[in-house]
C-alpha cells in the first residue's frame, strides 16, 4: 500500500513539470517582440544621433544653388567636391585665404609630440606611484588628480605668464608644453590604475636579479601596457586635437591649430555664405579623431576594462 501511495503522490514524481505548449509559444513571442522593440528604439536613437553628420556630409557635396533651392536632408542631385577643395586650400580665415591646409599640419605638429610625451611621462608616473611606494606618493598622486579637475579658464593667465618667461608664447612648442602639462594628470591616472593590478612579485624578482628602475619599466611593464596605451592615445589625441581654448589663447598667426582656423572660416564671410564650404571644413577638421575611433574604438573599450579584475 505504501508503494502504491508513493507512486500516486505527485510530490514524489521525479519527472520535471511540463510547460503547456501554448504558454511556451506565448513567452517566446513576447521575448522576441521585446527584442525587436529594443532594436527599434536603438535604431531611432542612432538615426537621431547620426542626422547632423548626414546633413554635414550631404551639404558639403552640394552646390550653393542646390543648397538654396533644395531640402536640408535631401541627397545631392549632383555630387561635387568643389567645396572640399576650397575648404582645404583657398578658404579665407580672415585676411589670409590659404584654407585649412597649413593649420591642419600645425595641429599634427602639435598633437603628435604632445601625445607621445604626455603618454610616456604618464606611464612613468603611474609606474612609480603604483609599484614604487615612497613617503608622500599618495599626496603627489592626489595633487595630480586635482589637476585633472581644474577648469581650463583658471590656468589661462598663469600659463600665459609661464610661456612668456620660457619664451614659448605664440609658438607650436608652447602649445605642446601646455597640452603635456594638462594631460599628465589624466595619463598618470590611467597608467596607475592599470599598473596596480600587476603583481608586485614581478618587481621584487627583477630587483633580486639586479634590474634597475628603468630596466624593470621598459622590460616588464611597458610590454604589458598595450591596452592602456591605446586608451591613453585615444583620449589624449582627442583632447589635444579638438581643443580650441588653448589654441586660440596661446597661438598667433601662423601657429594656430585647425580648430581655430575652422572658427575663422565659419565667421569670415565677405559675400554669399558658403554653407557647403563650412561643412566640408568641419568634416576635414574632425576626420583625424573620427579615423582614430573607427580604427581603435574597440580597443578603447578593451583597454578600459583591462586589469579591472585581478587574477
Amino acid at each position: 500500500m505504501t508503494d502504491i501511495a508513493t507512486q500516486n503522490n505527485p510530490l514524489h514524481d521525479n519527472a520535471s513539470p511540463t510547460i503547456p505548449a501554448g504558454n511556451s509559444g506565448r513567452a517566446t513571442f513576447i521575448r522576441v517582440g521585446l527584442r525587436w522593440l529594443l532594436y527599434l528604439i536603438l535604431g531611432l536613437f542612432a538615426l537621431y544621433y547620426l542626422m547632423p553628420l548626414f546633413v554635414m556630409v550631404t551639404t558639403s557635396l552640394k552646390s550653393l544653388e542646390e543648397i538654396r533651392t533644395g531640402s536640408l536632408v535631401a541627397l545631392p542631385r549632383e555630387v561635387t567636391f568643389g567645396a572640399w577643395s576650397v575648404a582645404w586650400s583657398t578658404a579665407c580665415t580672415g585676411i589670409q585665404c590659404e584654407g585649412l591646409r597649413p593649420y591642419f599640419w600645425n595641429s599634427v605638429l602639435m598633437a603628435v609630440p604632445a601625445l607621445v610625451i604626455s603618454t610616456l611621462i604618464g606611464a612613468l608616473n603611474g609606474y612609480v606611484v603604483a609599484q614604487w611606494r615612497f613617503r608622500g606618493s599618495n599626496l603627489i598622486f592626489a595633487l595630480l588628480l586635482f589637476g585633472c579637475f581644474i577648469p581650463f579658464q583658471v590656468v589661462l593667465l598663469p600659463m600665459a605668464r609661464v610661456l612668456g618667461i620660457m619664451e614659448l608664447a605664440g609658438s607650436i612648442g608652447g602649445l605642446i608644453f601646455v597640452h603635456v602639462i594638462y594631460g599628465i594628470g589624466f595619463t598618470t591616472l590611467f597608467f596607475r590604475n592599470y599598473y596596480v593590478t600587476i603583481p608586485i612579485e614581478l618587481v621584487k624578482a627583477a630587483k633580486v636579479d639586479g634590474a634597475s628602475f628603468l630596466r624593470i619599466f621598459f622590460s616588464i611593464f611597458l610590454p604589458l601596457s598595450l591596452p592602456i596605451i591605446v586608451v591613453t592615445v585615444i583620449w589624449q589625441f582627442t583632447q589635444i586635437w579638438n581643443d580650441f581654448l588653448f589654441g586660440v589663447s596661446f597661438s598667433q598667426a601662423g601657429t594656430q591649430p585647425v580648430t581655430v582656423a575652422l572658427n575663422n572660416i565659419v565667421n569670415s564671410t565677405t559675400g554669399v555664405k558658403e554653407y557647403n564650404v563650412d561643412m566640408a571644413a568641419a568634416i576635414i577638421a574632425a576626420l583625424p579623431t573620427l579615423l582614430v575611433y573607427v580604427v581603435a574604438g574597440k580597443y578603447f573599450i578593451r583597454g578600459l576594462t583591462a586589469g579591472s579584475v585581478k587574477g
